[in-house]
Formats: C-alpha cells, structure tokens, sequence
C-alpha cells in the first residue's frame, strides 16, 4: 500500500473552506470515485483551517492515476480558482505497517 499526503499549510477562510468542501463534493470524489485501487482517503483540518489529506491506495500507479483524474476535471461554473490554491507540499510513501483494530480486538477476545 502507498500513502499520498498533500499538506495546505496556510491558513484558509471560511469561504476557502466552503469552496474546498464543494469542490471535493462535487467535483473530486465523483471523479476518484471509479480509479482502481484507491483504498480510502481522510481529510485533516486544523481549527485556522490548514490540514492534509492522506490518500491510501493499493499501488503507487494508483495515487498517480488518483491525481490525473482529478486535474483533468474542469471547474465548475460556481467554482472560483482565487478560492482554491494548491497544496504546499505534496509526498507518496510506502505504508510500511498497517493495524487491523478489529483484528486486534477479535484476537484479544478469544485469548
């Protein structure tokens, strides 16, 4: 499995975050929704408004595959590029340990 963390370090308005959250809505997870191999995404979010996102996906070919898709998306009509900066920092790493807690929790439950 790999990780793809995309760090916004700045902080960001209520109205960049409003515009953030329409455009993941509307526009990024329909367009993610169908690449092959994406396992899971989380969204972290700081109360100034900076965060990342960590995507997890079975491959490194995925998360490449995850980003084409979402740049050959167009705006939308009600989507203003001011309102939408791109990320700070941008990093793909192997996940080295995956935890399985419901594992972890059925193992101790029969010991």
């Amino acid at each position: 499995m790999y990780a793809h963390i995309v760090w916004f370090d700045q902080p960001r308005t209520a109205t960049e975050l409003a515009a953030v959250d329409f455009a993941r809505t509307h526009r990024i997870e329909p367009a993610v929704a169908t690449v092959p191999g994406l396992l899971d995404f989380y969204e972290l979010r700081r109360a100034d408004g900076s965060g990342m996102v960590i995507g997890i996906a079975e491959t490194e070919e995925a998360l490449h595959a995850v980003r084409e898709a979402i740049l050959a998306t167009e705006l939308l009509p009600e989507e203003d590029p001011a309102l939408l900066p791109g990320p700070d920092r941008v990093e793909i790493c192997p996940v080295l340990v995956r935890h399985d807690r419901a594992a972890i929790y059925a193992k101790a439950a029969v010991s």
